[in-house]
């Protein structure tokens, strides 16, 4: 596996964090809301910890400007309504990166970080927004054969109503853990536009979450075993009654045709009882697909076909249904219940352009 090309070119000088306000000339007015530059040199934690130090902190907007930032950024549940944008539309103009893995030793040897803790990106933030960024963990298997936990985040995302516009995740396994707050939360995420690529299970977690129009990228692996990876992996509770839905998306590869699955449940040994929830629907499957056997088991006490995995009107070579008990297909008016309104209910990012 070859390391990403992630760094960017950066713009002018290295800046300070800067608050915009309202000019004298419009005092009398509402003042408008506040917003902090990032610069390459500054530190987009910096930025977030200010807007969280604020008392008024609500609703802040913070711009990263291009470069590339090697950093961890947290972003915790008592920073709402924040949005985070990168200076252009081009989410490869600005990455925030790090490399660290789920079984990374701590530099207080208390441990490893976990899957979770890999993360580059993590936010618990309700109503957070996120627009033209990249999300990066470049850390790879190849340079550190001594972990055997290689599980590596490139975002971490809970908090309900939680949007990503043109935000590009790069990672191999695990690369983005959209998940909830707590077991018994249905916290909702929206992902429009969005590039996501990895290897193994790099779409996982209990989340509540409708990828719209986004392209999810299998890597090729330098292994002699199939599959080489899967792209969803979710773990919906079973109270849930929705879990993933990814409409209108494309699914491409970088590996040999038939190489990956599309899915695998994922029922984590602290919640036994999920059932993973897995829509795909009008969505362009490439020959990277196996469209023979397109689901596969994590644990054999766990079979796929007691989970919700179904499909509905998907093209491309990764969709021909050549064995029917192998692709579960939702009817028109089964299809009719897996819509964005009805797993996203009376929040409605869909209806608002970037």
């Amino acid at each position: 596996m070859r390391r990403r090309t992630l760094i960017t070119g950066g713009v002018g000088a290295v800046g300070a964090l800067v608050a915009a306000g309202a000019s004298p000339a419009a005092a009398s007015a509402p003042p408008r809301r506040r917003v902090l530059h990032v610069r390459p040199g500054d530190s987009v934690q910096a930025a977030v910890d200010a807007v969280a130090a604020a008392a008024d902190g609500h609703g802040r907007t913070i711009v990263v400007h291009p470069g590339t930032y090697r950093e961890v950024v947290n972003i915790s549940a008592d920073v709402r309504d924040l949005t985070l944008l990168g200076a252009t539309r081009d989410p490869r103009d600005t990455v925030i990166v790090y490399d660290r893995a789920n079984g990374t030793p701590k530099p207080d040897s208390s441990g490893t970080y976990g899957t979770a803790g890999s993360a580059t990106f993590t936010s618990a933030a309700p109503g957070l927004t996120v627009r033209g960024l990249t999300f990066a963990n470049d850390w790879l298997r190849a340079d550190h054969p001594e972990i055997t936990g290689t599980q590596a985040v490139a975002a971490y995302v809970t908090g309900d109503r939680s949007r990503f516009e043109r935000v590009r995740f790069l990672a191999h396994q695990d690369t983005l853990f959209a998940d909830t707050t707590a077991l018994d939360s249905f916290d909702r995420q929206y992902y429009r536009d969005c590039h996501i690529e990895g290897d193994v299970d790099f779409v996982f977690g209990r989340g509540r979450a409708v990828f719209d129009g986004c392209r999810l990228h299998t890597l090729d692996r330098d292994v002699g075993f199939r599959p080489e990876g899967m792209v969803f992996a979710p773990a919906t509770a079973r109270a849930n009654p929705y879990g993933f839905l990814a409409v209108r998306c494309r699914v491409t590869s970088g590996a040999e045709d038939g190489a990956y699955k599309l899915a695998r449940p994922w029922v984590p040994s602290y919640e036994t009882t999920a059932r993973p929830s897995l829509v795909v629907r009008d969505t362009w499957l490439g020959p990277g697909i196996d469209a023979v056997a397109p689901y596969t088991d994590m644990r054999e006490a766990y079979p796929w076909q007691t989970m919700r995995f179904r499909e509905y009107a998907n093209s491309g070579p990764g969709a021909v249904v050549s064995v029917p008990e192998n692709r579960p297909l939702l009817t028109a008016a089964e299809a009719a219940s897996h819509t964005r309104r009805t797993y996203l209910g009376d929040w409605r990012p869909y209806e608002q352009r970037y």
